[in-house]
């Protein structure tokens, strides 16, 4: 598993980006259909339909082991 720099995603209705930057910071887009959570300890994303999400999150490509 490699390192998370950035949580972000962004929402393909309301076009909103969102990025969880420290554990547990919910974030929600403006329309309510994304939202992801974990800052860079864990990416944790909830929708109710896959096509609303567009990955945008970031990771330095070191191995960790949890």
């Amino acid at each position: 598993m490699s390192k998370i720099t950035r949580n972000r995603c962004k929402c393909a209705k309301c076009g909103d980006i969102i990025e969880s930057r420290t554990v547990h910071e919910f974030k929600t887009c403006k329309c309510g259909a994304i939202f992801t959570d974990g800052g860079t300890k864990y990416v944790r994303r909830g929708f109710t339909d896959p096509s609303d999400i567009i990955d945008l999150s970031e990771y330095d490509g070191t191995e960790i082991n949890d």
